[in-house]
């Protein structure tokens, strides 16, 4: 006659507690994910809105590199590969993209070309708001040699306004999100504890003390919590490698660094709820009376 299985202090469904938290913090890492491409996405919009700075007609070489340098060395210019993105429009560039857009040709109608020189700046995300661009296109307007600034003021608002809204509600939707898979680990952890109460009431008739009960369960949950981050973390990475492969696109959203940081977040998380969940759940068994444990 086969003996029966001692319960051993601590042990409750690994594969079903796992299971839950892992898809848990999936469903929380995706929608971290959706958060920072979002949000790069934000920022190639802003970077790709461009400010014009015309120049007085007739300058010298000598003092149109003097003013590309001034505008290069300027903090709210934007770098691609280091490189400050300053570009030189000539005016004759500038009748050949009239020339272009337009199908007219003014040299029809005028003996001399009307555009100016030009800097076609573009700016960090950080420097697109309104404020910022009144600033900037004041002190640009005072440099030597400038014309005028000019760059669409509504566009930069719409733009900015729209962004504004659609980050405040995800960012809405990401608390709640985490409130409710918070939540869910809680709860998976504490029915699995449920099936110890009995267990642990026995440990505490014995004499055994708190932290000795304590131990086990945490040094488990938190393993389970740990397991389930990294499982998270490669589900997350096989379906963001495999959105990369279909949506070739969306690699110019990608930050290597705010992606590490997150799955580093889901990890924490994970491990964090297994400890302090399973922590409240034993002290809780521990402190009531013999008849709430039925």
């Amino acid at each position: 006659m086969a003996k029966p299985r001692k319960k051993k202090l601590g042990s409750y469904p690994t594969l079903l507690v796992v299971f839950s938290i892992t898809l848990a913090l999936t469903v929380i890492g995706l929608f971290g994910l959706l958060l920072l491409h979002a949000h790069k996405l934000g920022e190639v919009v802003r970077e790709n809105l461009e400010v014009q700075v015309y120049l007085e007609r007739n300058l010298p070489e000598t003092e149109l590199l003097r003013l590309q340098q001034d505008l290069e060395h300027q903090p709210y210019v934007a770098e691609l590969e280091g490189r400050p993105q300053v570009r030189f429009v000539s005016k004759e560039e500038g009748a050949r993209q009239l020339l272009e857009t337009t199908g007219e040709d003014f040299h029809n109608f005028l003996d001399d070309n009307p555009l100016r020189d030009a800097y076609v700046l573009k700016i960090r995300p950080e420097y697109t708001d309104t404020t910022h661009l009144r600033l900037l296109g004041r002190s640009l307007g005072q440099q030597r040699g400038v014309f005028e600034v000019q760059y669409p003021k509504s566009l930069f608002t719409s733009i900015n306004q729209n962004l504004e809204r659609v980050s405040l509600l995800l960012l809405g939707f990401a608390a709640v999100l985490v409130l409710v898979v918070v939540i869910l680990i809680n709860n998976t952890i504490k029915l699995a504890m449920f099936s110890q109460r009995l267990l642990i009431r026995s440990m505490q008739l014995v004499g055994a003390t708190r932290f000795f009960i304590q131990q086990p369960f945490l040094r488990r949950a938190t393993w389970q919590g740990l397991a389930s981050g990294v499982l998270a973390v490669l589900v997350l990475l096989s379906l963001l490698q495999y959105a990369y492969l279909e949506i070739a696109q969306l690699r110019l959203l990608r930050d290597d660094h705010l992606i590490g940081l997150l799955l580093l977040g889901v990890l924490a998380l994970g491990t964090a709820i297994g400890f302090f969940s399973s922590y409240w759940a034993v002290n809780k068994y521990l402190n009531v009376s013999l008849d709430e444990l039925y």
